[in-house]
């Protein structure tokens, strides 16, 4: 069954909609880019790509295959990802800034802090879930595994502008002086952000595991 125009499109605009909705991820690369630059900020958002694939996948799967696969893998998932978005968020609300002004918690290695990140991001399943079902709204079941390759790739290049608009903001010249100014306190508020993201995972996961 080939697939229109306007389809391929929406799902496009999803997966541009997915990445631009604020979360942890957002304000780890603004706290990347704004003290680092565009290019590591360009290095997370790499990383952080493959964990959007990645979901986007998984959500496409469950939905195609709705009558072969369950959600205790899922329910599991988010279990672990409420667990270490709250580690990270603890430690976001315990940084301290060393001697120079910078932080003492900033990531060596950007791509890897991205690829945990997008794996670990507790709203990308609800969200990507959210975004194809309704993409999908009667069609999921006269639709075969041969729609997974476009409506994947769509959402993909919408993955990749939002990307390209998100480093843009994060390497303006007054985002990046306002984050040096505030930096402890964006960091600080930020992991108070993670802790109630994770918490709401794992209460959510929890929630679900229970009756099993």
């Amino acid at each position: 069954m080939a697939l229109s125009s306007g389809l391929l499109l929406a799902s496009a605009a999803s997966g541009a909609a997915y990445t631009l909705a604020p979360g942890p991820a957002f304000l780890a690369l603004l706290g990347i880019g704004a003290s680092r630059g565009r290019r590591e900020g360009a290095w997370f958002l790499l990383g952080l790509f493959a964990g959007d694939v990645l979901w986007a996948s998984l959500s496409l799967v469950a939905i195609l295959g709705a009558r072969s696969f369950g959600t205790l893998a899922f329910d599991l998932l988010g279990l672990v990802c409420g667990v270490y978005l709250s580690w990270l968020g603890y430690k976001a609300v315990t940084a301290r800034a060393s001697p120079d002004g910078s932080l003492d918690d900033a990531p060596k290695r950007p791509a890897l802090r991205g690829l945990a990140f997008g794996v670990s991001n507790p709203k990308a399943y609800p969200v990507a879930i959210a975004m194809f079902t309704a993409l999908l709204a009667g069609q999921a079941g006269t639709l075969g595994w041969g729609a997974f390759p476009p409506l994947l790739g769509a959402a993909c290049l919408g993955f990749i502008g939002a990307d390209v608009l998100l480093l843009g903001l994060v390497g303006a010249g007054p985002v990046r002086r306002f984050y040096r100014r505030h930096a402890i306190a964006v960091t600080r508020v930020s992991g108070v952000i993670f802790l109630g993201f994770g918490l709401h995972a794992m209460v959510t996961s929890g929630t679900s595991l229970y009756p099993r």
